[in-house]
């Protein structure tokens, strides 16, 4: 089982490295929850293959500092489409 887990580990290392992917992305996409990748990549990995920790702890920190543009340009698109919604809403057939 352990064999599993780490071997899991280091597949969404590579995936997140190869696809700059988050770790909610990698969730989706490996369909388990963000909590446990970022364990497997935090924890796991880092005794499993250090040189590979070490390349996805940079992506995970780039994606860290990125966080609060990424949400503040899902807000604006989700303001965006309600705006849309309403003039759609307002114009007669």
């Amino acid at each position: 089982m352990k064999d599993t887990i780490d071997r899991r580990a280091q597949e969404i290392a590579a995936y997140i490295i190869e696809s700059r992917d988050t770790v909610r992305g990698a969730a989706s996409r490996f369909g388990i929850s963000k909590s446990t990748v970022f364990k497997d990549l935090t924890e796991r990995l880092e005794a499993v293959n250090r040189a590979l920790y070490l390349q996805v702890r940079v992506i995970l920190d780039q994606n860290k500092a990125e966080r609060h543009l990424r949400g503040g340009a899902a807000t604006k698109r989700k303001y965006a489409d309600s705006r849309e919604m309403r003039a759609q809403r307002e114009i007669p057939d």
